[in-house]
This record gives structure tokens, sequence and C-alpha cells, in this order.
């Protein structure tokens, strides 16, 4: 039998220090005989190890407003930029935001800088070895990304391998994929401009408020990523004046982005349920479990998603909707930044990636010439099952879901007569219905998958501990790897 350290350290936790049932606390529990039996058929003794017990809040500075893109120029020049490197990609290279900026850039004196236009949609493996071979070559004093959560990732990367210039890629990406290695260094300044262009980019990740970064491993079929505080921005620019170009569908991708990120980081496990509590502050991950600051942040951007994402779907001219969207994905981004998120982020990235191999389903209103599920999409295709499964973790978090799905309160009979068994039944079909109105396809099936696609799907999500080991019901089970509850929750996604 094999397990991974982490999952050994869970289960020696459990058995140390829990009489209950910590996802139900109820009385029932293993035997510690039968834990300890279940123990001895790992190979490596491990010492136990405490749970967590404090929790550190990063966000970038965030400006929000109408035309703060004529700033950024000032910023570079204030920190005294020696040379900018700045990141977007074809199709933004050509619109007003581009244009803006780089007049901005222009605009002062002595302020040297080269462009990087080749930053693809939904980054792959290759794509960001190229952008990191090109930073490296011009040694930048400070980064500027102009574009969506793609853009803004790349960026990220190039900056980091700036100064890592003698490592490889996979050596900071998390484990099990990569090493996993932790930063030490301090990283050159980043300013990302956050705007929503009219290309299929992860926009809505909230990518300028956090230290992660995610990309398409190919080879292996599923997305992974590098989650560390010192890749944040130090300052994420958010224009209003930047949505205009988007087309509909890809504000309502960016936007189910938002909506998932909010109700994961909320709903994932409590940070002082995390194992092992790290032996050094450098060791603390970013994705630290849920915590009073994330739930603020969270809270407040699923309650703005829920209210003016369908005026959106409605209209995608509606001004104030596109604002109050932006500004729900920067407040998401600080939640799940500090918090992380589960189930959903977790079982997208094969669902995106087996997708150019298996069904290659191309979503409509993406004027790309590649299959593609966009992001945010592939996040809500389990989402209704997801929420179902979490519910009995934590009965009065999802009740409040759901009094926001069905713009109501907690307080209001119809929330309040549901008995916590049947909070998750509710929150999936309330989930449901808003997914629905926004014309998400309805499943798995819906973009191609079948059932005999399950297993595969399955596989590329057990990688992901980086967001599993949050995931209610099984980030905090000890010895549980999710492995027959993911199988479960992708057949309940085939159609709902």
């Amino acid at each position: 039998m094999t397990a991974t350290r982490s999952a050994i350290l869970r289960l020696i936790n459990q058995t140390a220090q829990h009489p209950a049932c910590p996802c139900h606390r109820c009385s029932s529990h293993p035997h510690p005989v039968a834990a300890l039996t279940q123990l001895r058929q790992f190979a490596t003794p491990v010492h136990a190890v405490e749970k967590e017990y404090a929790f550190e809040v990063a966000a970038s500075n965030l400006r929000f407003g109408q035309g703060v893109t004529r700033e950024v120029g000032m910023d570079l020049k204030n920190m005294k930029a020696r040379k900018v490197g700045v990141f977007t990609d074809p199709i933004v290279a050509k619109l007003k935001p581009m244009a803006v900026a780089l007049e901005s850039l222009q605009s002062q004196e002595d302020l040297p800088f080269l462009v990087y236009d080749q930053v693809v949609a939904e980054p792959t493996e290759e794509s960001w070895r190229k952008a990191i071979d090109w930073a490296r070559q011009h040694d930048f004093s400070h980064f500027l990304a102009v574009g969506g959560g793609s853009v803004i990732d790349t960026a990220k990367a190039a900056n980091l391998f700036t100064v890592y210039k003698d490592n490889d890629l996979m050596d900071f990406v998390n484990a099990p994929v990569g090493k996993g290695l932790p930063i030490s260094q301090s990283l050159r300044p980043l300013i990302a401009g956050k705007y929503h262009p009219s290309i299929p980019t992860t926009a809505g990740t909230g990518s300028e408020t956090t230290g992660a970064a995610i990309f398409d491993v190919t080879s292996r079929a599923f997305k992974t990523g590098i989650a560390n505080r010192a890749l944040k921005p130090v300052l994420g620019v958010v224009d209003t004046a930047n949505t205009e170009s988007c087309p509909t569908q890809v504000h309502i991708s960016a936007g189910l982005d938002v909506l998932f990120h909010s109700m994961e980081s909320y709903t994932a496990i409590p940070y002082t349920e995390r194992t092992p509590r790290p032996a050094n502050p450098i060791l603390r991950p970013a994705y630290q479990g849920s915590n009073p600051v994330a739930d603020i942040f969270s809270m407040w951007a699923l309650r703005t998603t829920v209210k003016y994402l369908p005026r959106i779907a409605k209209d995608s001219t509606d001004h104030e909707a596109r604002s109050q969207m932006l500004l729900a994905a920067s407040f998401a981004g600080i939640g799940f930044g500090n918090a992380g998120v589960h189930l959903c982020h977790g079982m997208s990235y094969p669902i995106s990636g087996l997708n150019k191999r298996g069904p290659k389903y191309k979503h409509p209103g993406y004027q790309v010439d590649h299959p593609i599920i966009p992001h945010g999409v592939s996040v809500a295709l389990t989402g209704p099952a997801v929420f179902q499964f979490t519910a009995p973790s934590s009965p009065d978090r999802h009740r409040e879901a759901l009094a926001i799905f069905n713009n109501t309160t907690v307080t209001d009979p119809s929330i309040t007569s549901i008995p916590d068994s049947e909070i998750g039944s509710y929150l999936y079909e309330s989930i449901a219905r808003f997914l629905d109105g926004l014309g998400v396809p309805r499943g798995l099936r819906a973009v191609g998958y079948t059932k005999d696609d399950i297993p595969g799907l399955v596989d590329g999500t057990i990688p992901q501990r980086r967001v599993l080991d949050l995931a209610p019901n099984i980030g905090n089970v000890a010895g549980e790897d999710g492995r027959e509850h993911l199988t479960r929750i992708m057949e309940a996604s085939l159609e709902y």
C-alpha cells in the first residue's frame, strides 16, 4: 500500500487528537488499534505532527477605477524602474487597453521597456518556457502585465525565473506534479493591469491579487501551477474602462470562476484543520483553509456575483454590472488567495485538459481555432454535485450560500426550515438553476464526456493535492486520497 506523506500525517494526527470524526463531529471513530494496524502498512514511520494554529493574509495593493491604466507609467517611474518587461497577448496588443498602457509608459522620461505579445490563452508549459527564456535575456527590473489571467500568470512565471535563472520550471510547480520548492528570494516588482479582453483567457481569476499562477501540462492532460505569496503583484490595476470589447460568453465564464472561487474558499476546511503545521513560516502555504478574513471577501464576492452576473448575461453592455464583477473578481481573489479552492477547481483541470484529446468541445462565442472548455465553465460543470457532497461538513456555511442563491436571508423560514441533512440537495438544485439561467452546459455529457471517461478524469484530479487537501471530507480525513468520492462526484456531474 502506498500513500503520500501528508496522508500518513493526517492519519496519525487523527488517531492522536480526535475523539470524534472531524467531518461530522459524531461519536463514531476508528478504533486506535485498527488505525495503528493501518499505519503498519506504511513503510516509513513518521512522527505525529500538530495542526496549523495560524493564518496569514497577503494580497496585492489594488487600484480600481475608470481610466486608472493611465497611471502605470508614473507608478513604474516612482518605483525607479530601470527596464520594464511588458507582457500581453496578440489580441490585447491591438486593443485600447494596451495603447493606453504604452502611452503611459512613453510619457515618462528615461523609462525603457520591451513588449512580449505572444502570451497564449490558457498557457501551457511550452508557452511559459518561451516567455521565461525571453525575460531571462533582458534582465528586467520591473514587469507590467496587460491582459487577463493568462497574461498575468505568464508574467508571474517570467518574473520568478528571471530571479531564479538556473532553476527549471518544474522546480517550483506544486508537488507532486513538480518539486514544490520554496521561494526564498525577493522577486522583481510586478504591476498587473487586469482587463477582460476579447479572447478566452482565465479572466476572473483574481490573479492581480494572488500569488497563484496556472498553466496546462499538456503531456499529462491537466492543469497545475505555482502558488506562493512571493508571486503576487505589488499592484493590481482594475480599470473599468477596459471591459467594453469583451464578448458575453467570456464575461460569463469569467464570472463563473469568481462564483466558485468564493464558494470553494468559504467552504474549504478551516485553517485549524490543516496539517502539518509548518516548521518554518516560509513553508506556510498560500492556500491555508477558510479563515475569518478570507470569509469576508469570499462572501461579498459571492453575493455580488449572484446579483450581477445574470445581468451581464442579459445585457453585456451593462456598465454597472461589468464594473461590479471586476471588483468581485478581485475580492474573490483575496478570499481564495488566502484560503484556497478545492474540488471544483481540482476537477476542472483534467476536464479542460483532456478535452483537447477527447471530446474536442469548442464553447460557443470563443473565436479560436482549437477545442476549448473555458476555465470558468470547466469549474462550473461539477459545481452542483460538489456542494451537495461538501454540505455535511459545514451545514451553516452551505445554508448561507443557499440563501444567497435564493435571494433571501438565512433567517427566512424557507431556509431555516430545511434540516441540515437536506441542505446539500437544496443547494444542488439552486446552483443548477443559476447555471441554467446563464446557459452553462448541463453537465459533462453536454461537452462530450461519457461515463467511460470518468476514470481518466479522476486520474487527472488525484495529483491536484494543493487543492484536494483543502476539500471537506477528503483533505481533513486521514489516509483519504479522494478517489472514491471523486468518482461519485464525476458520475453525478454527467448531467443535471
